[in-house]
C-alpha cells in the first residue's frame, strides 16, 4: 500500500510540474498571439485577460500530451535511481508498479470531466464573447430554448435581437422570424416579424415581413409598413453562427443532455454534440491509456540503452493514438460512425494496446 502511495504521488507531482510548465508556454504563445491580432485597438490589460481565459481549453485539449509526458519522466526517473529494479527484487511485477500512475491518470480523467469541463465552457464562451466585441464593437450570441432559437447581432449602431421558432440545420434560414433593434444605450426602436429569414452576405433578406417604428408617444401600429421582401442589414455569418452553438466545448457536460435534447426540437442536427459528450465521458480511459504507452518503453532500466528511441516511440505512439481519436470523432460527427462508437472505440483500442505492449515488454 506504502508503493502504491509513493507512486501516486511522484507521478502526481510530475504532472503538476509539467502542466505548470505547458500553462506558461501557452499563456505566452497565446498572448503574442492576440497582441499580434488586435494590436493597440484593445488595451493590454484585456488583451492578457483574453489569453489567461484562452489557456485552460488550450491546456484541457492538451491533456492526453501532458499525462504520457509525465508518465514518460517519471519512470524514466525511476529507472535511472534503479526503484524499479527494487520493486521488481520484492516481488512485485510491472503491472503492479503501474496500478498507482494508473489510479491517478483515472481520477485526473474524471475531475477533469465532472470539474475542469465547466470551467473550460464557462472561459471559452467569454472568450468567444469577447473577442466578437473587440472585433464588431458588439457581441452575437445563439441561445437554444425550448420556444425555439434566439441570436443576438451587434454593430456600431445598437443591438438586435432575433426571435425564431425553428431554423434549418444550420441556422442561416429561419421560420415565423421576429426581429427587434436596440439603440446604443437605449429601448427598442424598431420591431420586424416575417413568415421567414434567409441569411446572406451582410444582410438577412426577409420574406412577407411587417415593421413597426417604436416611437416614444405614438401608435406603433399605425406607423407598421408591410414588405414582401426586406434586407435588415447583420453582421452574423454562417460560420459564426455555427460556432456559436456548435461549439460543444462551450456548453458544459452537466447542461449537455438537456441541450441536446433542445437542439434536436428546434431542428438541428445534435451528432456533433453526441460524440463530443460520449468522447467527455471516456476521457478517463483514454488518460489511463496514455500511462500505459508512456510506461511500456520507459519502464526497462537505462542500462539496456536506447532510451531517446524508445521515448521517442512513446510519444509517436501517443500521437498516433490521438489522432486515431480525433479522426473517430471527425466521422462520428459526419455520421460515418455512430457516437458512442466513435467515441468509446478508441480509448478501449488504446488500453488494450498499450497493455499488449507492456506485457510483450517486460515478459517477452
Amino acid at each position: 500500500m506504502m508503493l502504491h502511495i509513493y507512486f501516486a504521488q511522484r507521478f502526481a507531482t510530475t504532472l503538476a510540474a509539467v502542466f505548470g510548465m505547458f500553462f506558461c508556454f501557452l499563456a505566452m504563445l497565446d498572448l503574442i498571439d492576440q497582441l499580434r491580432r488586435f494590436g493597440r485597438e484593445v488595451p493590454f490589460q484585456d488583451v492578457l485577460w483574453l489569453s489567461l481565459l484562452n489557456a485552460p481549453s488550450a491546456l484541457y485539449i492538451m491533456l492526453p500530451l501532458i499525462v504520457i509526458l509525465a508518465t514518460i519522466l517519471l519512470f524514466m526517473s525511476l529507472s535511472r535511481s534503479s526503484e524499479l529494479i527494487v520493486t521488481r527484487a520484492s516481488g512485485r511485477s510491472a503491472v503492479y508498479s503501474l496500478m498507482a500512475p494508473v489510479l491517478v491518470a483515472f481520477a485526473l480523467g474524471i475531475f477533469a470531466v465532472a470539474i475542469c469541463n465547466p470551467i473550460v465552457a464557462t472561459t471559452s464562451k467569454r472568450s468567444q464573447d469577447l473577442r466578437e466585441t473587440y472585433r464588431n464593437n458588439g457581441v452575437s450570441t445563439v441561445s437554444i430554448r425550448g420556444e425555439g432559437l434566439w441570436l443576438r447581432q451587434g454593430g456600431e449602431t445598437g443591438q438586435t435581437v432575433i426571435q425564431a421558432s425553428r431554423a434549418n440545420s444550420d441556422a442561416t434560414i429561419l421560420y415565423d422570424v421576429n426581429f427587434i433593434t436596440y439603440a446604443q444605450d437605449e429601448g427598442p426602436i424598431r420591431r420586424v416579424l416575417a413568415q421567414s429569414a434567409r441569411l446572406e452576405k451582410g444582410a438577412w433578406v426577409l420574406e412577407n415581413a411587417k415593421s413597426w417604428s417604436l416611437i416614444p408617444g405614438q401608435n406603433p401600429e399605425e406607423q407598421s409598413v408591410h414588405f414582401d421582401r426586406l434586407q435588415v442589414p447583420s453582421t452574423l455569418t454562417q460560420d459564426s453562427i455555427r460556432d456559436s452553438f456548435g461549439k460543444p466545448s462551450t456548453v458544459s457536460i452537466w447542461e449537455l443532455p438537456g441541450f441536446i435534447a433542445r437542439l434536436n426540437q428546434a431542428g438541428f442536427s445534435s451528432r456533433r454534440h453526441t460524440v463530443w459528450f460520449h468522447m467527455e465521458l471516456a476521457r478517463p480511459l483514454f488518460l489511463m491509456a496514455m500511462v500505459l504507452v508512456g510506461a511500456a518503453f520507459t519502464m526497462r532500466h537505462n542500462r539496456h540503452g536506447r532510451t531517446g528511441l524508445a521515448v521517442l516511440m512513446a510519444v509517436l505512439i501517443g500521437f498516433g493514438l490521438y489522432y486515431v481519436r480525433n479522426l473517430a470523432q471527425i466521422l462520428g460527427e459526419n455520421g460515418q460512425l455512430e457516437p458512442m462508437l466513435a467515441a468509446w472505440a478508441p480509448p478501449f483500442a488504446s488500453v488494450f494496446l498499450a497493455f499488449g505492449l507492456i506485457l510483450h515488454m517486460e515478459d517477452g
